[in-house]
C-alpha cells in the first residue's frame, strides 16, 4: 500500500505485470464510469479500472468543483465567453451557404448570370475560397501573438479583426469588397480559434475537459442555428437587406469575445510560462480545487505544469516552430494533429456550405424551402454535436472518431443513391425527401462524431510549449483544406452535381482505416502520461492500456495500490 507516487513506481516495480505510473490525471468522470468494482468495498478497498492510478488518488481526496456550485457556475461564464470564437465561426460557416441560395444576393452581384445554375461556379468559388486564404495568412501570425500576448490577447485580437470583415462585407457595393471583407474575417477567425480552444483547455478542471472544450465547438452550431433562423426571416425581405443583415449581426459575437477576454482570469498554464506563479496558483485553486491551494488535485496539477512548461524552451522564440516535429514524440503528435485538421474537413462536411445547392439536387426548389431546410439541418446537426458531447468522456475519443467516420460514409453513399434516382428530375418526390432526411442524418453524424474532437483532441495531443503554435498549425491545414472544399465544391458540384458527393465516399472509407491503426486515445491522459505514449514504440496500444487499482481509506489518508494491468480500451 502507498499514499505518494514514490511509492506507487516502488510498488509497481515489485509485480511483473505491473507497469510503472507517472504523474498523470484520469478524471473522476473517467475513473467513475470505467470502474469495474469487484464485489463493491472489500476490507475497506474500493477495487476500479482506471486509466491512471495517481490521478484516481488526487480525485479521491480533498475539494473538487461540483458541477453546480457557483464557482462552476462562474467558470461556466467565463467559458462561455471564449465560446463566443467558435459562435463567430459557425455563424460564418452558415451564412455565406444561406445567402448563396438568395435570389437578392445573387442578382445584386451578377453571381446568377456569370455562374450557371446560380450560386455555382468560379466566382462564388473565389468569394468562398476568400475566406480561407485569409485563414492561411492569418495563422502566421496567430501562435506568436496566443503566446506573446496570453490566451485573451489572442481571442481579443481575433475579435477586433472579425467586427472588420464583417462590416466589410455587410457593406459591400460589389465582389471586391466582398472578397476583401471574406478575407480579414477568414485572418480574424484563424486568430481567435487558435486562441480560444487554448484557453478553454486550459481553464478547465481535467474532469470535465472533454466535455467542456467540446462544448466550446459545440457553439459552431448555436452560431450557425442563430445564422439560418435570421435568414429564414430576413429572406422574405425582397431588398438588400434580406443578405445584409444576417452577415452584420456577426458582428455581435465578435465584439462580446473581443472586449469580453479583458475580464476574463488568464490562462494559469500561460501564467507560469511567463513566471506569473502566484497569480497562476490562486486561478488554478480558485477553479479548479474550490478554492483549496493545497488539494490533491491543485498540487498535482501545480507539480505537472511545472514539469511540463519550460520558461526559455523555443515557444519564447515567435518564429521557432521546430518542437513541432523535433523528435519522434513530436512528430506523432503533430501527426495526430494534422489527421483531426484534414479528415474533419475531408468528411463530406465541406458540402456543408452549399447545402442549398445539395437540396437543389435532392429535388427542393423553393428558396424559402432552401432556407428552412438550412435552418433545420442546422438544429439537427447541433443535436448530434451535443449528444457527442456528452459521449466524450465516456467512450473515448477513438471510438466517436471512428464510428463517426464509419457514419459519414454510410450516410453518404445513401444520399448519393437516391439523388441519383430521384433527385432533381422530381420523379419521386418520396425518394427526394428520403435524400433530403439523410443530408440531415448526415449532418447529424458527422457533428456526433467530429465537432467534439475537432476542438478537444488537437489541443490534447499538443504539449504545453507547442501547443499555440501547434494550434495555429491546426488552422493553417483546417484553411488548406477549407479552400480545396470551397473552391473545387461549387465547380464539381455545377459539373458533376451528386456524383462529387463518391469522391466523399471513397475519402471517408480511407479515414476509417487511418484512424483505426494510427489514433492515439488521450482520454483520461495529462500532458505527462501523454508523453510518455507517445514515446512507446506502439502509440495506440500504449494510449489505450488501463490498470486495476485499489483505494483504501486508512483514517486520515487514502492508500492506493496498484492490482494489476487491466487490459486495453475498446476500439
Amino acid at each position: 500500500m502507498t499514499t505518494e507516487s514514490e511509492k506507487i513506481d516502488e510498488k509497481a516495480s515489485s509485480h511483473e505485470t505491473e507497469r510503472e505510473i507517472s504523474a498523470t490525471t484520469p478524471t473522476k468522470a473517467e475513473h467513475t464510469e470505467h470502474a469495474a468494482y469487484t464485489g463493491g468495498s472489500k476490507n475497506g478497498a474500493k477495487f476500479m479500472e482506471v486509466m491512471n492510478a495517481e490521478y484516481a488518488l488526487a480525485l479521491s481526496t480533498g475539494p473538487q468543483l461540483e458541477a453546480t456550485s457557483w464557482r462552476s457556475i462562474q467558470l461556466f461564464m467565463i467559458l462561455l465567453v471564449s465560446f463566443m470564437g467558435s459562435l463567430s465561426n459557425g455563424f460564418d460557416g452558415s451564412v455565406m451557404s444561406a445567402v448563396n441560395g438568395m435570389k437578392q444576393y445573387l442578382d445584386y452581384f451578377g453571381i446568377d448570370g456569370e455562374d450557371a445554375g446560380g450560386g455555382v461556379g468560379t466566382t462564388t468559388a473565389i468569394i468562398f475560397g476568400m475566406y480561407s486564404i485569409g485563414s492561411i495568412v492569418g495563422v502566421v501570425i496567430a501562435g506568436p501573438i496566443t503566446d506573446a500576448l496570453g490566451r485573451r490577447g489572442g481571442m481579443s485580437i481575433g475579435g477586433f479583426i472579425i467586427i472588420i470583415g464583417a462590416a466589410v462585407i455587410s457593406a459591400a457595393k460589389n465582389v471586391h469588397y466582398l472578397l476583401a471583407g471574406r478575407f480579414v474575417l477568414g485572418f480574424g477567425v484563424a486568430i481567435s480559434t487558435t486562441a480560444a480552444p487554448s484557453y478553454v483547455v486550459e481553464m478547465s478542471p481535467p474532469q470535465w475537459r472533454g466535455r467542456l472544450t467540446g462544448l466550446y465547438n459545440t457553439f459552431y452550431y448555436s452560431g450557425s442555428i442563430l445564422c439560418t433562423g435570421i435568414t429564414v426571416a430576413s429572406g422574405r425581405n425582397q431588398s438588400t437587406l434580406s443578405w445584409r443583415l444576417p452577415l452584420a449581426i456577426q458582428i455581435i459575437p465578435a465584439a462580446i469575445l473581443a472586449f469580453g477576454a479583458w475580464v476574463l482570469p488568464e490562462s494559469p498554464r500561460w501564467l507560469i510560462s511567463v513566471g506569473r506563479d502566484e497569480e497562476a496558483k490562486k486561478i488554478l485553486a480558485k477553479y479548479h480545487g474550490d478554492g483549496d491551494e493545497n488539494a490533491p488535485l491543485v498540487k498535482l496539477e501545480w507539480k505537472e505544469y511545472h514539469e511540463a512548461i519550460r520558461l526559455d524552451a523555443s515557444d519564447k522564440r515567435w518564429w521557432d516552430y521546430s518542437e513541432l516535429c523535433n523528435t519522434r514524440n513530436a512528430r506523432y503528435r503533430t501527426f495526430m494533429l494534422l489527421l483531426m485538421a484534414f479528415f474533419g474537413q475531408w468528411s463530406g462536411n465541406g458540402l456543408g456550405y452549399f447545402l442549398t445547392i445539395l437540396f437543389k439536387n435532392a429535388g427542393a426548389t423553393t428558396q424559402n424551402q432552401l432556407l428552412t431546410l438550412n435552418f433545420v439541418n442546422t438544429v439537427v446537426s447541433a443535436i448530434g454535436a451535443l449528444i457527442g458531447t456528452s459521449l466524450t468522456d465516456k467512450v473515448g475519443r477513438r471510438v466517436i472518431w471512428f464510428w463517426g467516420t464509419f457514419g459519414c460514409a454510410a450516410c453518404l453513399g445513401i444520399v448519393t443513391g437516391l439523388t441519383a434516382k430521384w433527385g432533381s428530375n422530381g420523379a419521386n418526390p418520396t425518394g427526394a425527401n428520403a435524400a433530403i432526411a439523410f443530408i440531415f442524418l448526415f449532418g447529424f453524424v458527422f457533428s456526433l462524431g467530429y465537432t467534439p474532437l475537432q476542438a478537444v483532441y488537437p489541443t490534447e495531443v499538443l504539449e504545453y510549449n507547442t501547443r499555440a503554435k501547434g494550434m495555429a498549425l491546426n488552422a493553417f491545414a483546417v484553411s488548406c483544406a477549407g479552400f480545396v472544399n470551397v473552391y473545387a465544391g461549387p465547380i464539381a458540384l455545377g459539373r458533376i452535381q451528386w456524383k462529387y458527393y463518391i469522391v466523399y465516399i471513397a475519402w471517408d472509407i480511407f479515414e476509417c482505416i487511418v484512424i483505426y491503426f494510427f489514433a492515439v486515445e488521450t482520454k483520461g491522459r495529462t500532458l505527462e502520461e501523454l508523453d510518455e505514449i507517445f514515446r512507446d514504440p506502439n502509440p495506440v496500444k500504449a494510449s489505450k492500456r488501463k490498470l486495476k487499482v485499489a483505494i483504501v481509506d486508512k483514517g486520515n489518508e487514502k492508500q492506493v495500490e496498484i492490482v494489476h494491468e487491466a487490459g486495453n480500451v475498446a476500439a
